[in-house]
């Protein structure tokens, strides 16, 4: 029998399924210009650097601190920080710049995750690296979700 935690995973998988190819087939000309302004926002001349412009930098230094808030670990010690989408910016092109989806974790982490939806990635770090799971938890974009059950 599925725990509570596997069923509302479930329920999740589906629910963020279901809304990000509804609307992922509705994308509109702005959907695509907020999808290239996020790597104008982020990257000067195709350096993938965490933070190459004065305002990504800005906000990563605002946004974070010396550790990965997965991981824990100092981010000098995992190859610096990086920018990451909590939804795929892949699977939910339209999310690109909404900051509520962004977050600052070490490159090593960034890599872990890939493009994993977040109940995926929920998932693989419960199964993974179960110490980390609170940490992953407290992270999640509950109040993207809403929105764009909402949307």
């Amino acid at each position: 029998m599925a725990s509570e935690t596997d069923r509302t995973l479930k329920e999740l998988f589906a629910l963020a399924n279901k809304v990000g190819n509804r609307r992922y087939h509705r994308l509109t000309q702005q959907d695509f210009g907020d999808y290239r302004s996020f790597d104008y926002w982020r990257y000067i001349n195709g350096d993938s650097e965490c933070g190459t412009t004065e305002a990504s930098r800005t906000w990563v230094r605002d946004n974070s601190d010396r550790h990965c808030p997965i991981c824990g670990e100092q981010y000098s010690q995992n190859n610096g920080r990086s920018i990451d989408h909590k939804l795929p910016r892949a699977q939910y092109p339209w999310l690109s710049l909404d900051f509520r989806n962004l977050w600052v974790i070490c490159y090593q982490c960034n890599q872990e995750k890939g493009e994993r939806h977040w109940y995926e990635y929920e998932h693989y770090i419960f199964t993974r690296h179960p110490a980390r799971y609170e940490d992953i938890v407290f992270f999640r974009p509950r109040h993207l979700l809403k929105s764009l059950k909402q949307g």
